[in-house]
């Protein structure tokens, strides 16, 4: 059985900063237009393009480019723990997988939003039709299909879960199947998993072809918010400043661009760029594609202290052990919008 991992302690931690500091890029290129480096290392996903591959394709992170370095097919947590070694320079997660794991002493800071949960975009689990799985005490001795453990998905079901008044030791009966996105509903369709949690266009697609039910959404839950960030680490923060503030305005662009040009257009633009990029992907997923789910004006940061709440509550953080103001940081908005850290 699979049951809820929590992070490790922060001497574990403490080694992967080691390995941080310890550790620069192999390569260097030369600064241009006041950036201290030309490329940022990042991790993609089949089928999809992020809103930093969009900022990048319309031209707002020029001179910056973005160096791909492979497909994350394992989620958030593996992304910023990556950042943490410093394989990456930019990774994203969760926002409660980031405060877990600067609670733990790793020396990460995110700079941008980097996606959200809205009325339309959100992260539903859902059951086959005909199922009478329904309430929260439902889910005793079930397994549900999540794309990662530590991140959006475990967190959402484990905060349904006590709200139904299931106990620590009776949500450690729900089994939770590690699965990557895409197969989910395969999952779920072969009987594999009792529910699965399937989000926006992976959600979209499996709706269309019919035969599943919800049982509960994130969005249900909390309404409407900034779910996850980018993040980079101190280190490469304090010794690349312009560069940071390139990448936060032109990613910030990209989002407001996404806003306001006609939907069409955008899937048109998304189509492209995995075309042009020629990674033999399947392009019918951006098809789907209705918002960046950003919640915020240029991806400006916020919502944190609601998951840190929650994390004390569940007990995977000391009162006091983390703050909004040691997890993010807004200086790297465009100056008239960095009104607050």
């Amino acid at each position: 059985m699979h049951h809820v991992r929590r992070l490790g302690t922060a001497a574990r931690w403490l080694l992967l900063c080691v390995g941080v500091f310890a550790c620069s890029r192999s390569a260097s290129t030369a600064p241009s237009d006041g950036l201290e480096t030309q490329s940022l290392r990042y991790e993609g996903s089949p089928g999809n393009v992020s809103i930093q591959e969009l900022a990048e394709d319309l031209g707002f992170l020029a001179p910056l480019k973005l160096d791909y370095r492979g497909n994350n097919m394992t989620g958030g947590p593996h992304s910023i723990q990556a950042v943490v070694t410093g394989d990456l320079d930019v990774g994203g997660s969760f926002n409660g997988a980031i405060i877990k794991i600067i609670g733990s002493q790793a020396p990460l800071t995110a700079v941008i939003a980097g996606y959200g949960t809205d009325e339309q975009n959100f992260m539903g689990f859902y059951a086959l039709e005909g199922n009478p799985i329904s309430k929260p005490r439902d889910f005793l001795g079930k397994k549900v299909a999540i794309n990662t453990l530590g991140a959006h998905a475990e967190f959402a079901l484990r905060d349904y879960l006590a709200r139904g008044g299931l106990s620590p030791d009776e949500i450690a009966q729900v089994t939770m199947l590690v699965l990557p996105s895409s197969n989910g509903e395969l999952a779920l369709r072969g009987g594999q998993v009792d529910v699965a949690s399937l989000t926006t266009i992976f959600r979209d697609k499996a709706l269309a072809r019919g035969g599943l039910r919800q049982v509960f959404s994130d969005y249900q839950l909390f309404g409407s918010f900034n779910a996850g960030s980018v993040v980079m680490s101190k280190r490469f923060i304090v010794e690349h400043p312009n560069t940071v503030r390139k990448y936060v305005e032109g990613v910030g662009q990209a989002i407001e661009w996404t806003r306001s040009h006609p939907r069409e257009e955008v899937v048109a633009r998304l189509e492209s760029i995995i075309q042009k990029r020629g990674r033999n992907e399947d392009t019918s997923i951006v098809q789907y594609w209705t918002s960046t789910t950003i919640a915020t004006l240029r991806g400006r940061l916020q919502d944190f202290q609601i998951w840190i709440d929650w994390l004390v509550r569940d007990g995977q953080l000391r009162p006091g052990q983390v703050t909004p103001a040691d997890i993010y940081t807004n200086q790297y908005q465009p100056t008239t919008l960095a009104l607050a850290p």
